[in-house]
Order: C-alpha cells, then sequence, then structure tokens
C-alpha cells in the first residue's frame, strides 16, 4: 500500500511511529497481522504486511471499531494525503502486486 505524507506534518508522522502505542500493536496483531513495516522516501510511505488471520474484513471492522485505534487514526490521517491527488479512496491505496517471489518446499 501506498501513501504520501503532508510536508508540513512529515515529522510529526514519523515522531509518532517511532513510538508506536501498544494498544495499536496488539490490536493489530490479534487481527491476524504481522511483519508489518512502512517505508519512507521522500514524503512516500509504502507499507507493507503479511495477513495471516482466517477473515480479512470481519479482522479490518474489528480493527476499525477499536477505539484506541480510531484515535491513532485520528491522529496520523492528518498527516496523509491519498498518493493519487483528488482521489475518492482512504488515505492509503492498495497497490497491485505485479511480480512475488515466494519460499519453496526444498
Amino acid at each position: 500500500m501506498v501513501c504520501r505524507m503532508r510536508p508540513d506534518k512529515r515529522e510529526e508522522y514519523l515522531a509518532l511511529h517511532r513510538d508506536v502505542w501498544p494498544g495499536v500493536e496488539a490490536t493489530i496483531t490479534q487481527c491476524g497481522i504481522q511483519n508489518f513495516s512502512i517505508y519512507v522516501i521522500g514524503d512516500v510511505l509504502f507499507g507493507y504486511y503479511e495477513y495471516i488471520g482466517d477473515d480479512f474484513d470481519a479482522d479490518q471492522r474489528r480493527m476499525e471499531a477499536d477505539p484506541v485505534t480510531q484515535e491513532w487514526w485520528a491522529r496520523t490521517a492528518p498527516c496523509q494525503v491519498p498518493f493519487t491527488e483528488g482521489a475518492d479512496v482512504p488515505n492509503w491505496q492498495q497497490l497491485e502486486e505485479a511480480w512475488h517471489l515466494g519460499t519453496s518446499n526444498m
């Protein structure tokens, strides 16, 4: 997934992620997400995670209902803008996978 940071909010966003709230991390983990990383280059953010749950949509609804996560998003969302200006989608846009090298059982 990808989004952009508002240049004037860049340091605020990065500071929040240097000290992510334990409740946010707990909810992410409880909702079947692991190996979650956010990468930054300039004002562009790239996110990657692995989902290991059984029902992604249900886990996303559970995360959206969590009050701590809602507060976290209220702090981080103003720091972001959609990757495509004028897009009618959330700040984080999903990327289409173009290629993947998986593990093999050798």
